[in-house]
């Protein structure tokens, strides 16, 4: 929705046009996130817009704002919803996001240790009216042992109000595939990141006297799993201590998909590619295409000579993105008045989003890959022996609670993990020739697909979770998850003869300046924010260096070779 792409970045404020496209989607229920909140101008126009398109769908049930006009807090959606489906079931649904403290001062996150304790949610739990499903939705992590996860706690206390209503929870924020099982009736789904996966849950089993659908539709694969956790589940999918050990009916399947169009023709039974559109797709298409156009997202910066990836090489090393961006910060960040003075360049890692593929580096990209709008300021004349320990400080340190994402280090997983996925072509499994991939769309299936032993298998994702390792919908073969610091440094105009300087200019993000000041006082500082100053105008921020670097050193066409295995 906002911080990750040109067409939702490149308006003021944030998802101007592509809040308008997104409405076009008919969701049940859906919920807020920690990108709506960092800016008060997205934050009101989540409040005034957004939210009143969806009505009482947008659920947002610790996330208030101030009315300008009352002068109240007010919640940006509502509290809760309760709600029949087309077939009966009775739904009563939250929509919760993680203890979230980074949000502008104008809006309001409420703890979840406070918010079970809010007479309006327990009276939601203990309503008098008849709840055949507890649904939980929030950016918030769907593993209850995951850091910064908060849906624990929610579970746990509608189970102890609620012991033998099913809970179903929906997840995400930590960029990772995941299902837990909580208890024989409740179990959690977190599907991937920005939009990568689909993910499908299924479960069957519900009681209830309303219902007037088919519990085991013909003709589709029925959901047959109880909530047991897989004898291959990783050490990492750890299940706490059941919340409800009563037998269940509830059966349940879950899958992940990848997200394309080939994923979704695939799985669409009966249809050819010829027919696979509607005509409201080709119509909210055609809306996108003109409002990239609007835009100029296609507009050429440079051709980026390699690809450089976030965490599938050690980190600094080549085809790290994080050994292009000291270089770049070095070549683009320079003060002219103090060019020749020499200075350290601190950026926070978090601040790149994606990995910058080989071919054509657009307007489009540069948002993809560095999306927020931070500002570089400094302290001037640094003792060198203080300033070059503070990069150290830092990524020693906890990792901050301003940090804008969780990671699956924050889950305790190993630097082999692979939480990424390049959007591969699902049907062909690495098939290089066009009749193989003419073929794979002409088999249509519901089913989990199986590549043929034949063919070379795409990296991609390759998840465990609580049932186990069968839940990707297209087979992959694993990426290397390499770890990162939370900060990586450029230096910049040091003396060529390898001597050290006394004193250096020490440029770093305001985003991350709450954390830098206490760090240098720390090791002999005496610094505080009033001290600070733009080391380049404000109007240049963390969003035009790689773009100013690719104008400088990269080819400018007129081709623009695309890499090995980008689609």
């Amino acid at each position: 929705m906002h911080d990750g792409a040109g067409l939702s970045d490149a308006t003021s404020p944030n998802g101007a046009i592509s809040n308008i496209i997104f409405e076009e989607v008919d969701y049940d229920v859906l919920t807020i996130g920690n990108h709506e909140l960092y800016v008060s101008t997205v934050a009101y126009e989540t409040f005034s817009q957004f939210a009143k398109k969806y009505g009482d769908r947008y659920v947002t049930s610790n996330v208030q704002i101030l009315n300008n006009a009352t002068k109240n807090f007010e919640y940006i959606g509502k509290q809760y919803r309760y709600f029949t489906t087309e077939h009966g079931l009775r739904i009563m649904a939250f929509g919760v996001l993680y203890d979230f403290t980074g949000n502008t001062n104008l809006t309001k996150v409420t703890k979840a240790a406070d918010l079970v304790k809010q007479s309006w949610f327990l009276n939601a739990v203990n309503t008098t009216q008849p709840v055949d499903l507890f649904l939980v939705i929030g950016h918030n992590p769907a593993r209850s042992t995951a850091g910064g996860s908060t849906f624990g706690l929610i579970q746990s206390t509608i189970r102890k109000m609620r012991p033998n209503t099913p809970i179903q929870l929906f997840g995400g924020h930590n960029h990772i595939r995941d299902f837990q099982i909580y208890d024989s009736s409740s179990t959690a789904l977190g599907s991937g990141r920005y939009c990568e996966t689909l993910g499908f849950l299924s479960m069957s089993g519900i009681n209830s006297s309303t219902f007037k659908g088919n519990m085991k539709p013909r003709g589709v694969p029925n959901p047959t799993r109880k909530a047991v956790k897989n004898a291959t589940a990783s050490a990492s999918a750890s299940l706490p201590a059941a919340t409800n050990t009563t037998s269940s009916s509830l059966v349940y399947s879950r899958r992940y998909l990848d997200w394309n169009r080939l994923t979704f023709a695939y799985h669409a039974v009966g249809s050819q590619d010829s027919t696979f559109d509607y005509g409201s797709g080709l119509r909210v298409t055609g809306e996108i295409t003109a409002a990239r156009k609007q835009l100029n997202l296609t507009t050429l910066y440079g051709c980026a000579p390699q690809t450089y990836c976030q965490t599938c090489r050690p980190f600094g090393s080549n085809g790290s993105i994080y050994g292009l961006i000291p270089t770049a910060l070095a070549a683009t960040v320079v003060n002219k008045s103090r060019a020749d003075i020499p200075r350290l360049i601190i950026i926070n890692t978090g601040s790149i989003r994606f990995d910058l593929v080989q071919g054509p580096f657009t307007v489009d990209d540069s948002y993809i890959v560095s999306p927020f709008d931070d500002r570089f300021q400094f302290l001037p004349n640094v003792p060198y022996a203080q300033a070059s320990q503070v990069l150290a400080t830092l990524n020693a340190a906890p990792s901050s609670k301003k940090k804008r994402d969780l990671s699956p280090s924050d889950l305790g997983m190993s630097d082999t993990f692979n939480g990424d996925d390049g959007c591969i072509d699902p049907t062909s499994y690495g098939a290089s020739n066009t009749e193989n991939s003419k073929q794979g769309l002409r088999s249509r299936s519901i089913t989990r697909r199986q590549a043929p032993s034949s063919l070379r298998l795409t990296p991609g994702y390759t998840t465990t979770d609580d049932f186990g390792t069968d839940g990707d919908d297209t087979p992959h073969s694993a990426i290397a998850r390499y770890s990162l610091p939370e900060n990586v440094q450029a230096n910049a105009s040091f003396p060529t003869n390898g001597t050290q300087p006394k004193t250096v200019d020490l440029v770093f993000l305001d985003y991350i300046a709450p954390d830098v000041i206490p760090v240098l006082n720390g090791l002999g500082g005496k610094y505080s924010r009033a001290d600070l100053t733009y080391y380049v105008p404000p109007d240049f921020s963390t969003q035009d260096y790689l773009p100013a670097y690719a104008k400088m050193f990269w080819s400018q066409g007129p081709t623009c070779p695309v890499g090995q295995g980008v689609q």
